[in-house]
């Protein structure tokens, strides 16, 4: 057993450089691992998650703090502890989550020590920094606040360069000519239509839907056009992004990012307006 002491002199066990190394690497595990957990270990998982940014990856916080942290954030609508040990479970079978007894200066047993181990190799985390949003759910809400439903894009008459900087890179590493028209029936029409005004490539707009089913999956009260609205808001969302300049070297990567947090978004508008049901 380790022996409790302020979170500070546990810097030890982080495994990562920095906050947005961990970010990245806890970003990677969700879309790798998303689909594993129900949507209440997954508010268990995030509120963890957010008690390891002082240490990055790395947390002393007792498992009744971070679940007062959680019904605080979300008006009194939280997980039970129940809830939480799943996680927990979980995320130490699959890798992610080391978990440390700690004691008191008495020998008595203290809170745990909460260890999250790397997903990504330390290359792949540093080439892929840029590559999703951190923290994009409060830029999501932001723009959405300053942004009309009826905002006019301007396809094909846009003249930002990394968006079809974007474009053509796409094109060229795949070696991809087939047009829109190429698209599977499986994605709709709206969605099809839209991606095709700023990237006529039937894989990349098969790609950003497959994103869109992916994230959804679990969500069995979507119907095909909640998923289409879905779709369409986080697509012009990346738009936007692109058009004021964004950076971005994986766009997939990017956009799977934008699409998780308009969902948690939601989840924890509809935790605040229903109420968490375990």
């Amino acid at each position: 057993m380790i022996q409790q002491k302020p979170i500070e002199n546990f810097k030890e066990y982080s495994q990562f450089e920095s906050l947005k190394d961990f970010n990245n690497n806890i970003e990677a595990f969700l879309f790798e691992h998303k689909k594993d957990f129900t949507r209440s270990e997954l508010i268990a998982f995030k509120g963890l998650v957010r008690f390891c940014a002082k240490v990055y990856g790395v947390s002393n916080a007792s498992i009744s703090t971070i679940l007062r942290a959680i019904s605080d954030r979300n008006n009194g609508h939280g997980v039970s502890e129940s809830t939480f040990h799943r996680m927990k479970r979980k995320c130490v079978k699959l890798g992610i989550l080391t978990v440390k007894e700690t004691v008191r200066k008495d020998g008595s047993q203290s809170s745990n020590l909460w260890i999250f181990n790397r997903f990504l190799k330390k290359d792949d985390s540093r080439s892929n920094r840029n590559d999703t949003p951190c923290n994009q759910r409060k830029q999501e809400e932001s723009a959405k606040n300053q942004q009309t439903n009826d905002e006019q894009l301007t396809p094909h008459k846009t003249n930002h360069q990394n968006l079809f900087k974007t474009n053509d890179l796409y094109n060229k590493r795949n070696d991809v000519q087939l047009n829109y028209t190429y698209t599977s029936n499986r994605v709709p029409k709206e969605f099809r239509n839209l991606v095709n005004c700023f990237f006529d490539n039937y894989k990349m707009i098969k790609e950003l839907w497959k994103i869109i089913t992916i994230q959804t999956r679990c969500l069995t009260y979507y119907t095909l056009q909640d998923k289409v609205d879905l779709a369409v808001d986080t697509f012009k969302q990346l738009i936007r992004n692109l058009k004021n300049g964004r950076k971005i070297k994986n766009i997939f990567g990017y956009y799977w990012g934008i699409v998780n947090n308009f969902l948690d978004a939601e989840m924890y508008e509809l935790m605040a307006t229903l109420g968490e049901t375990d």
